[in-house]
């Protein structure tokens, strides 16, 4: 659990190396190892045989944070601020005046491990790719609770914590250098442990600046008038932003303002009443549930189909240098791949390349990348114009015009050069995967791979399997988009697929309130309070309303007589056949977009759809919304279109921004209450019509 090993200069190296798991992590288990090492310490500081103490790890990672089994199911207040209490105890212990100590980071050290670092007097990361440093528990709904808030308060200062510790990033070392989160960064694990214990041998008491009198915090107290002023600049920003609804962040802050005030020990006492609550949120443990459990869920291919050895893809040829087809290159070459990008002629295929450097040359700013690194995936990528090109890869990915006889065209032009082996996959948004094949002399080779806009950015991917696609194929697919690093979820080729299909139903509901006669500003209002990242009537321009209508126009072909017409419709045929307004792309649709300056709603939307209702419920507004995407993503469950919660769950966090904080589609009926969101789907199907019909096999999916 705890090595323990002295050595002639009377320096002491605890190695963490908790058996039964791959890496350490911090729970009831290690904090109880802790106590009789920290007494046995204590013991060799009074006889003076003691002059300094290293913390490193065994594992590939130095501590990778808390245990979230635990955490998820954690609920009793006493016991869970009982455990952050002893746990701040440990580290208060190694950090009290006297013994210096050096935390070794050999590997990554993440949220509660990163807290552990921070409560030793020095810290030396090992320069490597697998070291990274952080708190990203934001992006779980969590916020650090064993007195890394009020370390890096006393630290750094305020302004320049509340970024590190809301942001969720992960800090290269270098990165973690300048921003002061580590001392020195060492190029091999020998020269690490040579700087800890010649710093050790420099340094023969270890004190805080918390336990210097004297010291302050960098940059002032929230009782300084501009600290103050700042502090109110933030809330002010975090409600507009989040519109409150994740507590995580609003609760960092709250520590950071009332920590300030108030001695060390009582600060972290502050921080551990707020990390109690907060791990009790509903917003909390949906977080956990999706971002951790069901994302495991998929990482281990539990929609991966099985009896099939993986896919180690190397080179990748990607049929389109537009904004898209870019990204996908982008994506590749980020993660070691080789990449041939083709286009209809040489110097347009090279716009993609002048896409990469450009992104490249942000991250090179940014600190992201090194020039060298930068370099050397640039000579991974051939530009062509030639389908020849593609003769050595694994896969090829089309991503051109939205177009079934330009897709088939790509198709024929680039399967006369691959073997037997290689994969076909098109990057279609609505045109069926099974339609497409036609073309192909390989169909069961032939797959979608459904990219979302910034392709190199958004975690998602649709797998899409056509009727002959293989299950080899689908395999195959999975491994290549983890090998990008990105969260595949398998779906049935139907209309819209998974995401557009549900996506719509928000767009949908939004234009729909429109003609029920609510102004088009509170209905995007009430859709950003309610989660989403934007309002329905910016989704329905941004998708392009021709689109939005091809999506329902494909539900009522699907349905045949079953098909009851969506309200939403005679609105999207005035505007598209009597208003001509076609969305974002055509520069007016719902909003107006002026060559400069911010999108706006257009103001005769008034004169078209004059607003009538003065008295209405917000809540049941944003429930509409919320509730027309869960009851689709329900129905994609039973026509099986997708086949697992983990999938539906992220796949619309990821997919089209259903809010994060209620954990998903799923999640969401759990989270409200599946009698209480049946009860209250049968009242809506009253008021408003069949789309708020439960699906029978409801109960089924939340229980799983």
């Amino acid at each position: 659990m705890i090595r323990y090993k002295k050595d002639t200069n009377n320096i002491v190296t605890l190695t963490l190396d908790m058996s039964g798991r791959s890496t350490n992590v911090i729970n009831h288990e290690i904090a109880e190892a802790f106590v009789p090492v920290i007494a046995h310490l204590k013991e060799e500081k009074a006889k003076g045989q003691l002059r300094g103490v290293i913390l490193t790890s065994a594992k590939k990672a130095f501590l990778a944070g808390g245990d979230l089994e635990y955490l998820y199911q954690a609920n009793d207040p006493e016991e869970i601020f009982r455990f952050a209490e002893k746990l701040k105890g440990i580290l208060r212990e190694l950090e009290s005046p006297g013994i210096p100590v050096v935390a070794a980071i050999n590997g990554a050290a993440l949220g509660t491990g990163f807290e552990v670092a921070l409560a030793c007097h020095h810290r030396i990361a090992l320069s490597s790719s697998r070291v990274r440093l952080g708190f990203p528990e934001v992006q779980l709904g969590l916020m650090p609770g064993s007195g890394g808030i009020i370390r890096l308060m006393w630290l750094l200062g305020i302004g320049k914590s509340f970024p590190i510790l809301t942001s969720g990033l992960r800090y290269s070392p270098s990165e973690a250098m300048q921003l002061g989160l580590v001392d020195e960064i060492a190029d091999s694990p020998r020269e690490m442990m040579d700087l800890a214990k010649a710093w050790l041998l420099q340094n023969k008491e270890g004190r805080r600046p918390w336990d210097r009198p004297g010291c302050s915090i960098p940059g002032g107290t929230a009782q300084d008038r501009e600290m103050a002023h700042h502090i109110r600049q933030l809330a002010a920003r975090l409600a507009s932003q989040g519109h409150n609804n994740y507590p995580a962040l609003q609760s960092i802050l709250n520590v950071l303002a009332e920590g300030s005030k108030v001695d060390f020990d009582t600060a972290c006492r502050i921080e551990s009443r707020y990390y109690t609550e907060l791990l009790r949120s509903p917003a909390c443990k949906n977080m956990i549930k999706a971002f951790w459990f069901d994302l495991n869920f998929i990482k281990q291919g539990g929609n991966r189909p099985k009896g099939f050895g993986k896919f180690r893809p190397r080179k990748v040829g990607v049929i389109g240098a537009g904004r898209m087809g870019s990204g996908i290159a982008f994506a590749c070459l980020d993660n070691g791949l080789e990449v041939v990008l083709k286009d209809v002629s040489k110097p347009i295929a090279e716009r993609g390349r002048d896409y990469v450097r450009r992104k490249l040359n942000e991250m090179l700013a940014e600190g992201k990348k090194k020039p060298e690194e930068a370099e050397e995936l640039l000579s991974r990528i051939q530009t062509t114009e030639s389908s020849k090109d593609f003769e050595n890869c694994d896969l090829v990915i089309e991503a051109v015009f939205e177009n079934r006889l330009v897709k088939q065209k790509v198709t024929r032009e680039a399967e006369e050069y691959l073997d037997e082996y290689s994969l076909l996959a098109s990057n279609t948004v609505s045109i069926p995967i099974t339609r497409l094949a036609e073309a192909s002399v390989r169909p069961e080779n032939y797959v979608g791979l459904h990219f979302f806009p910034p392709a190199e950015e958004v975690p998602l991917v649709e797998i899409v399997r056509g009727e002959q696609t293989s299950e080899e194929t689908v395999a195959r697919a999975f491994d290549f988009v983890r090998a990008i690093r990105k969260t595949p979820i398998v779906v049935k080729d139907d209309w819209g697929f998974y995401a557009a299909r549900v996506q719509n139903t928000y767009i949908l509901e939004g234009i729909t309130m429109l003609q029920e006669g609510y102004p088009p500003a509170l209905i995007e209002n009430l859709g950003r309070q309610a989660g989403m990242p934007r309002g329905a009537l910016a989704f329905a321009d941004n998708l392009g309303l021709n689109m939005v209508l091809k999506y329902e126009n494909q539900a009522a072909e699907h349905y045949g007589a079953k098909y009851v017409q969506h309200p939403a419709v005679a609105v999207l045929a005035k505007m598209l056949e009597d208003l001509q307004r076609q969305g974002k792309q055509r520069r007016g649709g719902f909003y107006e977009y002026p060559p400069e300056g911010e999108p706006f709603l257009w103001p005769e939307l008034a004169r078209h759809f004059p607003a009538t209702q003065r008295n209405f419920d917000k809540q049941e507004l944003s429930n509409r919304f919320l509730f027309a995407q869960v009851l689709e993503a329900v129905w994609c469950m039973q026509e099986r279109v997708i086949h697992s919660v983990a999938a539906a769950n992220l796949g619309s966090i990821h997919g089209w921004g259903f809010p994060a904080f209620k954990g998903g589609v799923i999640q969401f009926i759990t989270d409200y209450g599946v009698d209480d969101f049946i009860r209250q789907c049968k009242t809506y199907q009253k008021l408003h019509g069949q789309r708020f019909r439960v699906p029978r096999e409801l109960k089924m999916f939340v229980e799983q």
